[in-house]
């Protein structure tokens, strides 16, 4: 049997690294990128038993310049694809901060689109069979507490459920990961309901285990959210935070 490898962009996630300890125990080959080598270094070295199948690279979603060069020299085309990189900033910070709020547009979807892109056009890369996108439930419905960033990710969602009928004839599947509120070190410091938290082990694990469908939802109460959000009237989601 054919050993696969999983490219994971934007590797220094809470989310990606528990995907990383995952993908390693079923005995998959990682290649974990991301801005921060050192981190991710001293993470592998330490909380990934299977580090011999782990590879750290140097990617900044950000540079889209180097996006080409970096698909180009990575060591090995990978069967599957996750993109998992993420930035935030306070929505009323965002709202004075156009820098802040360009720096969530370019990580969650102009980046996304430029890297995929390539890797999704390398007709030579026979082996891509998956491409994982890491959304939000965010990006569902326009909210006053959080429309910047919701704004962004509505953006990549959209854009991977045109990918994944873009890429239907060559039968690679695209998935989108639709997450709730994860305990991370992005969510850090914010006031979130307890009662809703998610464990980054626990969306890693939808998204190793991702089948055929497009949206993937984790976690029983956040499905329920995620219809009532999507059908409920203009005038109730108004009087949402």
């Amino acid at each position: 049997m054919q050993t696969k490898t999983v490219l994971i962009l934007g590797a220094n996630s809470d989310v990606a690294k528990a995907a990383i300890q995952q993908y390693t125990a079923k005995g998959y080959r990682v290649i974990a990128a991301s801005r921060s080598t050192e981190a991710l270094e001293s993470f592998v070295k330490q909380s990934v038993p299977q580090r011999e199948l782990v590879t750290i690279q140097y990617f900044d979603a950000a540079d889209f310049g180097s996006h080409a060069p970096f698909y180009a020299q990575l060591p090995e085309k990978p069967h599957i694809v996750v993109y998992a990189a993420g930035f935030l900033k306070n929505n009323e910070a965002a709202l004075l901060d156009f820098d802040g709020a360009f720096r969530m547009m370019q990580v969650h979807y102009a980046g996304a689109v430029s890297i995929l892109n390539i890797i999704a056009m390398d007709a030579k890369n026979e082996r891509l069979e998956r491409i994982i996108g890491l959304s939000s439930l965010s990006g569902v419905r326009g909210r006053k507490s959080n429309f910047i960033y919701g704004s962004t990710k509505s953006a990549f969602t959209q854009y991977l459920a045109g990918l994944r009928q873009y890429l239907f004839a060559r039968r690679i599947t695209v998935n989108v990961i639709v997450a709730g509120y994860i305990r991370s070190k992005m969510t850090a410091g914010l006031n979130l309901p307890e009662s809703l938290m998610l464990e980054p082990a626990f969306i890693a694990n939808a998204v190793v285990n991702a089948g055929s469908g497009f949206t993937i939802v984790p976690g029983l109460k956040w499905k329920l959210i995620y219809t009532a959000l999507k059908y409920m009237p203009e005038r109730l989601v108004a009087k949402l935070p």
